[in-house]
């Protein structure tokens, strides 16, 4: 072929067509989904975490207690002896022969009365020696050494004053609670900043409305701080009282199983004992959050 037959051919196109690029439109999740999936992720880390570690317990704790000479029963024992204890709670048999539910239910007919007082009493002396320097002076060291003497060694004196055990467990349990709501109420009274007392003085509020609206949001955490450490030890005195005074309630029952070496039933009775502290100490803390706007500690 020759050179001009070659050069007269039209070259080759070396172009290349472009290609249209479509965007890629994404489904935005729905309100519900952006309000679902972090309050799904915030119960799995507040509830995955105990459940692992409840698991661990239990597997441990059978382990321990299937060895030869163990002295505790293991968890597949424990509910195997129980079982109609767990699924019939509300049985009533005449006398002490009753359900977990009245034990419980009569042991916290007694915390509410007890605690019901002590959280009056010890809010009005604690507001006293945090607002009165004589009264604290006068008091303070008296609460500090009643206040160091054990639950039940109340209760001889309280059996010998009220010649009942009513009266004389619902005392321990004022008692025994009383101290903290005083000492942090009077913490948090004196604790006011000196500006809110003077803008209650230029204000001219009478005394009411100083407690009412400087003394008690002023020292509300410090309060409730006090109402849960005496909630705690209330349902703690309950448990320790009943079983000396008899009768229905938790306390008693855990004495009374310990008499028929039913090893299984006090270890059920622990539990519930347990769960119900915990939600005590819930029900009041969720109160001070909400009172306070959340300054007080959970």
């Amino acid at each position: 072929m020759s050179l001009s037959a070659l050069t007269s051919q039209p070259a080759s196109d070396t172009s290349t067509t472009s290609a249209t690029v479509l965007p890629l439109k994404l489904k935005k999740p729905s309100r519900l989904a952006t309000r679902l999936i972090p309050l799904l992720g915030d119960i799995a880390a507040r509830v995955v975490p105990p459940t692992i570690v409840i698991a661990v317990l239990l597997l441990v704790w059978e382990l321990l207690c299937r060895k030869q000479g163990a002295t505790l029963p293991p968890p597949s024992q424990v509910f195997t002896e129980t079982y109609d204890l767990i699924v019939d709670p509300f049985f009533d048999r005449g006398g002490i022969d009753k359900g977990l539910f009245w034990h419980l239910s009569a042991s916290l007919q007694r915390v509410a009365l007890g605690y019901a007082l002590a959280c009056v009493a010890g809010v009005a002396l604690g507001t006293l020696v945090g607002q009165s320097t004589w009264a604290m002076r006068g008091l303070d060291p008296i609460f500090q050494v009643l206040r160091t003497v054990p639950p039940l060694a109340w209760l001889p004196l309280s059996l010998a004053a009220f010649q009942d055990g009513q009266p004389s467990a619902i005392f321990v349990i004022f008692i025994t609670s009383i101290w903290p709501i005083i000492i942090n109420t009077a913490v948090g009274i004196r604790n006011i900043p000196q500006d809110y007392r003077n803008v209650a003085a230029v204000l001219r509020l009478n005394p009411a409305e100083f407690f009412v609206k400087i003394m008690v949001p002023s020292a509300a955490p410090y309060i409730f701080t006090g109402l849960r450490i005496g909630i705690g030890l209330s349902w703690l005195a309950i448990v320790a009282a009943e079983m000396l005074i008899g009768g229905v309630g938790i306390g008693f029952f855990i004495w009374d199983a310990w008499n028929s070496s039913h090893i299984s039933e006090i270890i059920l009775a622990l539990f519930y004992v347990g769960i119900i502290g915990f939600v005590l100490d819930r029900i009041v803390a969720g109160v001070a959050s909400f009172v306070t706007r959340g300054t007080a500690a959970n």
